[in-house]
């Protein structure tokens, strides 16, 4: 906890706040078909309308139809599917 604020107080100081720090987690959305997870922790929850990926600091739901998860690795994952909505869940 501590190493992380840190790592916040130094972003700010250089003015990186809308950078991506080191271990967060990095999502890229292509339109409302696929979804690109940089620094996941694994999937929790799987479903053809619902998947659920753990992250650092809670976890990251996407909703939609015929979700599918057509890669990962130990860094990444991508969805495809048509997504109607991502939300993020802190602890």
């Amino acid at each position: 906890m501590a190493r992380r604020g840190w790592i916040e107080r130094l972003a700010q100081q250089a003015n990186l706040q809308g950078e991506a720090l080191p271990g967060q987690p990095l999502l890229e959305l292509f339109g409302e078909r696929r979804i690109l997870v940089e620094h996941h922790q694994g999937v929790t929850e799987y479903g053809r309308e619902k998947i659920v990926i753990q992250v650092r600091f809670g976890c990251i739901c996407i909703n939609g139809l015929d979700l599918e998860l057509t890669c990962m690795s130990a860094e990444q994952l991508v969805i495809t599917g048509q997504i109607f909505s991502v939300n993020l869940l802190r602890r």
